[in-house]
């Protein structure tokens, strides 16, 4: 089971997992997706999902009774991608994110327990860390959440470790991602986000199209090669075969663990503009505008745990993930609304 299947990352995840073997059953409310998504899954995967291969239902993670229900029909694992993920919108909205991501959470793991499905994947973050000390970021980092989003992040995990501690049936484990972005080769997936987006790649792609006039460089004084924050950017398909490395890694273990997914490099905003003007074929325009307010100036994933633990290792650059990117936004200039084009 996917929750929260039909978007960004999930979408991309159903794909691998479909190729891979597995029957994949997709809940999700659509709230902040849309089941086109689905649709394209299911023709990226024609050879591989057969007739019932990929089932979808509409439905809230809140719901229990009907989570009850879906998971009793022969579901063996779960990966919870279900959540709002805006850190602007959850100091804004701190009850919505608390509501969604943690009881719907444990509204999850309640259905999970009364129908013995006790092996979870579940989709966290690199928020969880903060502000780092050091970079690169390694699992023995400190956690220490700095908005309402990360924190609902930080919370569920401490559900998680109490829920393995009370009961050694439970497999779970904890996939910190970093920045994702990209889109499956194809381009007929990839991110859609409603509104103005949040995320650095889709505004500039955005702006690629026309839909907004400059992309907002927020700071070039950061104590980095370029004075812009570096992150670490993963493209969303080696995400979601993270995804699949982890499902796979969860036989013979028991309890919790986290990993981070990450390529274990740093981009800076700048660069990243820069990829993406190479994959556009013309200069996108920026400005340079002040800091925002909670923006740390550097953080970047060490992956040696999951290459060592889930035989998983990042291989597409910061060029195949703009490249990837800009072939989705140039085909879908207004996402899966423009699905019948």
């Amino acid at each position: 089971m996917l929750t929260g299947g039909a978007g960004y990352i999930g979408s991309h995840a159903a794909v691998e997992l479909l190729n891979a073997g597995w029957d994949v059953v997709v809940v999700d409310d659509y709230s902040n997706s849309s089941p086109v998504a689905l649709d394209r899954v299911r023709e990226l995967t024609a050879d591989a999902a057969g007739a019932g291969r990929l089932q979808a239902h509409e439905a809230d993670i809140n719901d229990t009774a009907t989570l009850v229900t879906l998971l009793g029909g022969g579901v063996d694992a779960v990966v919870h991608f279900a959540g709002v993920k805006a850190v602007g919108e959850s100091v804004a909205e701190p009850l919505r994110y608390y509501t969604t991501n943690v009881a719907g959470t444990a509204s999850l793991l309640r259905a999970m327990d009364a129908t013995d499905v006790r092996r979870l994947v579940f989709s966290s973050s690199c928020t969880v860390y903060g502000d780092p000390e050091r970079v690169p970021v390694d699992e023995t980092a400190a956690r220490r959440a700095t908005n309402p989003y990360g924190r609902t992040k930080l919370i569920v995990e401490d559900m998680l470790v109490d829920l393995a501690a009370s009961d050694d049936r439970w497999q779970l484990l904890s996939l910190r991602y970093f920045n994702p972005v990209g889109a499956h080769a194809s381009g007929r997936i990839g991110e859609d986000p409603d509104g103005i987006p949040n995320n650095l790649m889709p505004y500039i792609m955005q702006v690629a199209t026309g839909r907004h006039p400059y992309v907002r460089v927020f700071g070039d004084d950061y104590p980095t090669p370029d004075g812009t924050g570096v992150r670490d950017y993963i493209h969303v398909v080696d995400l979601a075969l993270g995804h699949l490395a982890a499902l796979e890694a969860l036989d013979g273990t028991k309890g919790f663990s986290a990993v981070n997914l990450g390529t274990g490099t740093g981009s800076s905003v700048l660069e990243v503009v820069a990829a993406a003007s190479r994959a556009v074929g013309r200069d996108v325009p920026y400005q340079v505008v002040d800091r925002r307010p909670g923006d740390v100036a550097a953080t970047w994933a060490d992956p040696a745990l999951a290459e060592r633990v889930l035989r998983w290792r990042a291989t597409r650059d910061l060029d195949a993930m703009a490249a990837d990117h800009w072939r989705w936004q140039s085909h879908n200039p207004q996402g899966y609304a423009t699905a019948g084009a």
